[in-house]
């Protein structure tokens, strides 16, 4: 028979700043390695953050178990639960707010402006869609049912309850959303459009930009002019799929890359954020049943993009 897995213990420690503490199972240690949970921690971060950092919080009663702060030279215990909070360095505030277009009991549909990330991932942890949004609605149990890239601003679906999130994230997974992007980028008149793009988009770990490579393809979108105005266009992006920068890449690869963006068709220097310049990509639309309701819902973000207003300027 197979090993059960338990389900660990709830977090005695809240959340700060929107963020979950850190859990800790501590492994086995056949051999003993690890006499005392300090020797098991000093071990395991000690490199990363330094020995004495460890054993301030220690000290400090950062490193907590199901009955309190834990105490350095308590024996190791394979298979024990701790939590610890991480520090987090100082982030600049991304400046503009969250739009909320639909909130129940069930799920949060969110305007996110453009330069949120959506959920704490590398140095983006507290300046973050997710920890706003739980910090400034009381909903500490919200989680994102998909994600939308940092720079790209409009519609993220929230759900309220952990226990409902699966079936909101198997609608993304089995294409039963249906997404539509706009888009401002130059004005082609040898690009025939509509067109449907399929192709094999590939990234790298720790590598800025994706890229089409031959093979299957595992990528489907399709790329609709709406408006033209002088050399620039107003287009209308509907992806079958999903892959990491999936729009803008197959955009560039029609030499019609949108209008500021950093990355495609070439990656520019990093540098401090240009709060001037967005990339000029919204995703207005969500539709879907409800999978909890059976309810049908479409939601259409009332954000617009920067770089193509409501009414020509006059020149």
């Amino acid at each position: 028979m197979g090993r059960r897995h338990r389900t660990p213990p709830a977090s005695p420690l809240p959340q700060r700043d929107g963020i979950d503490p850190v859990r800790l199972r501590l492994p086995a240690d056949p051999d003993g390695v690890w006499p005392t949970v300090r020797d098991h921690l000093v071990a395991r971060f000690g490199s990363a953050i330094g020995v004495e950092r460890v054993e301030a919080m220690f000290r400090e009663g950062r490193f907590v178990g199901t009955d309190g702060p834990v105490v350095a030279d308590e024996p190791y215990t394979s298979g024990r639960y701790l939590w610890f909070h991480r520090d987090f360095a100082v982030e600049e505030r991304v400046p503009f707010e969250i739009g909320i277009v639909h909130r129940d009991e069930r799920i949060v549909v969110a305007d996110k402006p453009h330069f949120l990330a959506t959920t704490p991932r590398g140095s983006h942890i507290t300046e973050t869609a997710l920890a706003r949004l739980r910090r400034d609605l009381g909903l500490p149990e919200l989680q994102p049912a998909h994600r939308l890239d940092r720079l790209t601003a409009g519609l993220a679906l929230f759900v309220v309850r952990a226990g409902d999130r699966g079936a909101y994230q198997t609608l993304f997974r089995d294409r039963r959303v249906r997404k539509e992007y706009e888009a401002v980028a130059a004005y082609d008149p040898g690009v025939p459009l509509p067109v449907t793009v399929r192709s094999r988009i590939e990234k790298d770990p720790g590598v800025m930009a994706a890229r089409e490579v031959p093979g299957e393809p595992n990528s489907e979108s399709r790329v609709e002019l709406v408006e033209r105005r002088g050399g620039f266009g107003r287009y209308r992006l509907l992806p079958a799929t999903g892959r990491t920068h999936q729009l803008r890449v197959h955009m560039s690869g029609l030499g019609l890359p949108l209008v500021d963006d950093p990355v495609y068709p070439v990656v520019l220097p990093a540098g401090p954020e240009d709060y001037s310049r967005p990339l000029q990509l919204l995703a207005k639309v969500l539709e879907f049943t409800d999978p909890v309701t059976g309810e049908p819902f479409r939601f259409e973000s009332r954000l617009r993009l920067a770089r193509w207003p409501e009414r020509p300027v006059p020149q």
